[in-house]
Formats: C-alpha cells, structure tokens, sequence
C-alpha cells in the first residue's frame, strides 16, 4: 500500500511539473509544438497514464 501511495504521489509530480513547464511556453512556443493552451492538461495526462 506504501509503494502503491509513493507511485502515485511521484506520478501527480511529474504530471504538476510537466503543466507547468508547458505552461510556461509562450503561444508561439506551443503552436510550434503543435499544441493548444487548453490541450496542455490533457496532452499531459495521457501522456503520464501511457507511463503506468
């Protein structure tokens, strides 16, 4: 039950840490990267769960 907790834990960082760096990307940035603003969570959060 710990590792699952500690697994779950390191995962919200990663997916709180990769919005950020995202988000921190200006518009131009993001459209060279073909991706939208409000895309970013989502991108994200398939990306960390295709991790699992």
């Amino acid at each position: 039950m710990i590792k699952t907790l500690s697994i779950k834990i390191a995962a919200w960082r990663r997916y709180r840490d990769s919005v950020r760096e995202l988000s921190r990307l200006s518009d131009r940035e993001l459209d060279d990267l073909g991706i939208g603003r409000a895309d970013i969570q989502a991108l994200v959060r398939q990306s960390t769960d295709s991790e699992a």
